[in-house]
């Protein structure tokens, strides 16, 4: 009996050793994980940190690391070389997971870490070209001497800091998925500049419009997208008279119509998010100095997309926040400038119907004859399964996606990609001349060698000037091409060139003492090149402009707090009219009490009012049923007017024909919409958060959560009750909002002001790793601790010497 019950025991025990030590799906290896010398319990920092000296291999000269309360790293070096070696090598010591799975997502080989559940995720990258696109970038770079040196010094930190590591040493979320780091190329910086490219310029409408007008007709269109709001706002203002004579490219007689398809979308973007920056003439300030505003509106997580730090080297001096996998700093400021920026949206992702020869797809039809394709063989390595090979096809546009009709028979269709990621780009030669700016000129120099996702780059310096420049390479278009699929077999509808810098939108101290953008239409209607027809809704901008116009004797505390302005501009423009059509005589006590409270609101989004998410949730309701009626009796995909152009046809034409359900047998006025979707909205909201109204509070409904980069549970934090809408120029909701609020004041001596939604350290075990949730919930900001010389206190500093390889 004893060796029975000894046998039982060793096999349990075996049992035990190989299950602490097998991963099973997305949890590790727990015996590893739970190691209290290597497992995660040795990631939390229990300590202050201490001054060091570290021997970092390549550096050329000693390199001093000082570091602040919040853990802003300010490096001081006695070259460049060795200034932005030591960049790579501090992003890496606080950010080293981050910067490779953002990497590891851009180059499509996230399944190789995750395993089969993100294969789609990744062959989708890989169709799209990003790895194309990347090689492309690497080769463009190689023929820059200077921005080639200064990307491999930062490789060479980073991997100087990964090679000191041990598996005890591993961030948290390396030991959670049970892998390791793995050498930091060069490539990779590029793989992350094109993930910007598709996070900002990966959007398109192409067959949505398409099928849109083969449904509704012409008509439709030329009111709904081709038309803009009477309160547009243009970044660019109307004043501004344009002296070139464009080279505008000839338009086809007549519009290809494709074939009614299933659209590619791989990766939605949000509706309604975007950016703000302004800067505001030393006539319009206190301090008789320009003052310059950014918050980029981009995915909320931690940690944060941002880094915050200053580079010193002679010759340079810059404060601000960095990408990880980046050298240098991407938003911020120097002794005698400051730049912020925003998202232009335009048209630069076309598809293109394809003809092929035969089922080979060796060749295809183009200006006349055959033209071959070629293929690139996609391998696509996947953790615990078998290795991919997915071949893609090319034309002299791009990839080839095969999609399928979307009415009737199910045929096959065949849409080549011409897109900005792919173009050969250098976009660190921008960001590098940002941050060495000292003038106008400077600035203008910089954003000539800009390639995408196009910005709008705000500008301010000590002499007294303010910029706004639409910058990237666009290309010239004849009017509204690429707002539907093209025809691939016509040249007329490629790409012609790009439109000159120089004849780019942009304004130099306009005469209204400030300049803004927030994601809106670039230019007025009389800018001579086409850039795209679906760019952000007005509110945000014409909200800045409204502010800044009436605004005098401003102050940096001004700018801060106009950065949480929780106006909602729709709502004050269609709250009133539903309010109207909101037939009381059919209401409950407690709906009426409701509206009551609609009609004395503000419209501001406060996370303790109940009338933003009535707002929103009654509004979204009331566009449904104006539209779904008629869009869900197709199969095919359709693009809905934005926001701002129903609130302003509907207001005019309360009795327009979307208005009446076709799937009733009566006519159905405004009244009876809104009235009905009014009474929904309660019974929804009593239904979700109960009778108790005070549970119907914005801050609640927000969902403003920041999740972790890898969605690792407990990584987090969700449900911050917050302010702020899409609309408003604080643009917090849910996942999307300011990652990065700066306010920068110029003079004799320039002082910024800044907060991210996050800490500096990557690690969940770290202090550093969430303690400026709250002030930026709250939208304070620091004072940034810009230093001109090398400070005498400070919290700890890490002395980095070396010599090279």
């Amino acid at each position: 009996m004893n060796l029975i019950k000894a046998s039982i025991s060793g096999i349990l025990l075996l049992a035990l050793i190989l299950t602490l030590n097998t991963k099973f799906g997305a949890v590790p290896p727990l015996g590893k994980f739970f190691d209290p010398d290597a497992g995660f319990w040795a990631n939390a920092e229990t300590s202050t940190p201490e001054s060091q000296e570290l021997n970092i291999p390549g550096l050329q000269d000693e390199v001093r690391v000082y570091f602040d309360e919040r853990n802003v790293p300010h490096i001081f070096a006695e070259n460049e070389h060795d200034l932005f070696l030591a960049q790579g090598y501090i992003v890496a010591r606080d950010r080293l997971f981050q910067m490779e799975m953002q990497t590891y997502d851009a180059a499509g080989r996230l399944a190789e870490i995750v395993g089969p559940d993100l294969l789609n995720r990744d062959l989708n990258t890989r169709r799209l070209g990003m790895a194309y696109g990347a090689e492309k970038a690497r080769e463009e770079i190689e023929k820059d001497p200077e921005i080639k040196a200064i990307i491999e010094a930062y490789s060479k930190g980073v991997n100087a800091y990964i090679d000191q590591l041990s598996p005890a040493d591993y961030p948290i979320e390396y030991k959670v998925l049970n892998f390791a780091p793995e050498q930091w190329e060069p490539i990779k910086t590029a793989y992350l500049l094109k993930n910007m490219t598709r996070m900002l310029a990966g959007r398109h409408n192409d067959v949505r419009t398409s099928n849109t007008i083969q449904y509704f007709g012409e008509d439709f269109v030329e009111k709904y997208f081709t038309r803009k709001p009477e309160l547009n706002d243009p970044i660019i203002p109307r004043s501004r008279e344009w002296d070139f004579e464009a080279d505008v490219p000839e338009k086809p007689d007549s519009l290809f119509v494709p074939s009614v398809s299933k659209v590619i979308d791989p990766f939605p973007h949000q509706e309604g998010i975007g950016s703000n920056n302004w800067a505001v003439s030393g006539e319009k300030t206190a301090s008789g100095y320009p003052i310059l505003a950014n918050d980029p509106h981009l995915g909320l997580t931690l940690p944060s997309i941002w880094y915050e730090m200053q580079l010193t080297a002679p010759g340079i001096n810059t404060y601000g926040v960095t990408l990880q996998g980046t050298p240098a700093i991407i938003v911020g400021f120097n002794e005698q400038t400051a730049w912020g920026t925003t998202n232009v949206g335009s048209d630069v992702m076309d598809w293109y119907e394809i003809e092929f020869r035969d089922e080979t797809q060796q060749e295809y039809w183009h200006d006349g004859e055959w033209k071959p394709t070629t293929s690139r063989v996609e391998e696509i390595k996947v953790r615990g399964g078998e290795t991919v090979l997915d071949t893609v096809v090319y034309t002299h546009h791009g990839p080839v996606f095969e999609v399928y009709s979307a009415v009737g028979e199910r045929k096959a269709i065949y849409h080549a990609l011409r897109w900005i990621a792919h173009e050969p780009s250098n976009d660190l030669r921008t960001f590098y001349g940002f941050n060495k700016m000292q003038n106008y000129e400077d600035f203008e120099e910089a954003v000539s060698n800009y390639t995408a996702p196009a910005q709008n780059f705000a500008f301010a310096d000590t002499n007294g000037d303010i910029a706004m420049w639409v910058s990237g390479k666009l290309p010239k278009k004849w009017e509204f091409q690429g707002r539907t699929v093209s025809d691939g077999t016509d040249s007329l509808y490629d790409w012609q060139g790009w439109i000159p810098t120089q004849h780019n939108p942009h304004i130099l101290n306009p005469e209204r003492g400030f300049v803004s953008s927030a994601n809106q239409e670039s230019a007025a209607p009389d800018y001579p090149y086409y850039l795209e027809d679906d760019f952000a809704a007005y509110e945000r901008g014409r909200r800045i402009n409204d502010l800044l116009e009436e605004m005098e004797n401003i102050t940096p505390q001004d700018m801060q707090r106009m950065q949480m302005d929780n106006f909602a501009y729709n709502a004050s423009t269609i709250i009133p009219e539903m309010i109207e059509w909101t037939k009381s005589d059919d209401l409950s006590e407690k709906e009426i009490e409701i509206l009551e409270m609609m009609r004395d609101w503000d419209f501001m989004m406060e996370a303790e009012l109940i009338q933003p998410t009535v707002y929103l949730t009654w509004r979204n309701r009331f566009f449904r049923a104006v539209f779904d009626d008629e869009y869900n009796a197709t199969e095919a995909a359709l693009r809905y007017p934005s926001r701002d152009i129903f609130v302003e046809i509907i207001t005019e034409e309360p009795g327009m024909a979307f208005v009446d359900d076709i799937n009733t047998p009566e006519m159905e006025t405004v009244e009876d919409i809104v009235t009905r979707t009014y009474q929904e909205t309660i019974a929804s909201l009593v239904d979700y958060y109960g009778e108790d109204i005070e549970n119907w509070k914005w801050g609640y409904d927000i969902n403003n959560d920041l999740n972790h980069i890898a969605n690792i549970p407990g990584f987090g934090a969700q449900n911050l009750f917050s302010s702020g809408a899409a609309e408003a120029i604080n643009a917090t909701r849910g996942t999307h909002g300011p990652s990065w609020r700066m306010v920068v004041e110029l003079g004799p001596e320039v002082k910024g002001w800044g907060v991210y939604p996050g800490g500096q350290s990557g690690n969940p075990g770290s202090p550093n790793y969430d303690n400026m949730v709250e002030d930026w919930r709250t939208g304070e900001l620091f004072e940034l601790n810009f230093l001109r010389e090398e400070p005498q206190e400070y919290e700890y500093v890490l002395s980095l010497t070396g010599s090279e390889r």
